[in-house]
């Protein structure tokens, strides 16, 4: 089978398109054939040495977000048969044809997606979910400023803090603001144009997932009290200097919060917009669109159509 693997860390040229051994489940895992894989920036950034700080060894088989169908059951796996759709986060090796995967991350996909669009969610809506709700318990009737609402996660969060009932803020560039907008933001700043934290102000909670100095700006914009809760920064002492609340999200599987999404899903109240499908074998051209950082949405790898 085919599959995405690094030998060492660096640019796209460590990344290699290779033929590997099929794998098997083990006990309480499924193998499943991958339809669609989403590109994130987490994948190239491990390839360019954040693997070796999370401390993961080498060689490395990329990919963590992934939508198919289960091809094999191991040994123990009750919620599952063979065939069923699925879709979830993995801990690494999704860009491949086939995957060995826990049961317990995996959900069934939302019936109305197909598998491209089913892969472009689960990363961005866990990590949008997890962050807003689980950490900064973002509830109906708060303002919310996103710093970044037009990416793969942003766009997510949007749509799923509009559901809650949350008074949306959404930070973007000036092309954007129509599609920001009809994810349902209430506001949006054009932080090209204008000081971000000299408009937003009052706000219960801040989702950045910018970092470096739009991370720290973005306390400016909360009332006492508040929360904000990072992607990408590290928090250190703003807790303390600004009278709020501060954390850094870890995206982590969550089977039940999948099943969750997926309902929303179904009933169309959220939708992750597509910018990109490549096939498997031009992992490197997707990459290379990924760090550009100039996409509205989500990059996916289409594995088998």
């Amino acid at each position: 089978m085919k599959a995405i693997v690094i030998n060492q860390y660096g640019n796209n040229d460590v990344v290699k398109y290779v033929d590997i051994d099929r794998p098997d489940p083990h006990v309480g895992e499924v193998l499943v054939k991958i339809h669609a894989a989403g590109v994130n920036p987490v994948d190239w950034k491990i390839r360019s040495g954040l693997g070796q700080r999370l401390g993961m060894s080498l060689p490395i088989y990329l990919g963590g977000e992934i939508a198919g169908t289960i091809e094999k059951l191991g040994d123990g796996v009750s919620e599952f048969k063979v065939g069923d759709a699925v879709y979830g986060i993995i801990p690494s090796g999704g860009f491949a044809e086939y995957v060995v995967a826990k049961a317990t991350d995996l959900a069934r996909k939302p019936t109305k997606l197909d598998f491209i669009q089913a892969a472009a969610i689960p990363l961005g809506a866990l990590t949008a979910w997890q962050a807003m709700f689980d950490l900064a318990k973002l509830s109906s009737g708060q303002r919310l400023l996103i710093t970044n609402s037009s990416g793969g996660v942003g766009s997510l969060a949007v749509q799923l803090a509009k559901v809650t009932g949350a008074h949306v803020t959404a930070m973007g560039s000036a092309p954007n603001e129509d599609y920001v907008r009809s994810l349902g933001a209430d506001d949006f700043i054009d932080y090209r144009s204008q000081a971000f934290e000299c408009v937003a102000h009052d706000m219960d909670v801040v989702f950045d997932t910018v970092g470096g100095d739009t991370f720290e700006r973005a306390f400016l914009t909360l009332k006492k009290g508040g929360f904000l809760v990072t992607a990408v920064a590290f928090p250190k002492d703003e807790a303390n200097k600004y009278g709020v609340g501060v954390a850094r999200v870890h995206c982590k599987p969550n089977a039940g919060q999948l099943v969750s999404i997926g309902e929303l899903a179904e009933t169309g109240k959220l939708k992750a917009h597509v910018a990109a499908v490549l096939p498997l074998a031009e992992i490197k051209e997707a990459f290379d669109l990924s760090e550009g950082g100039r996409t509205r949405g989500k990059i996916l790898l289409q594995v088998i159509g």
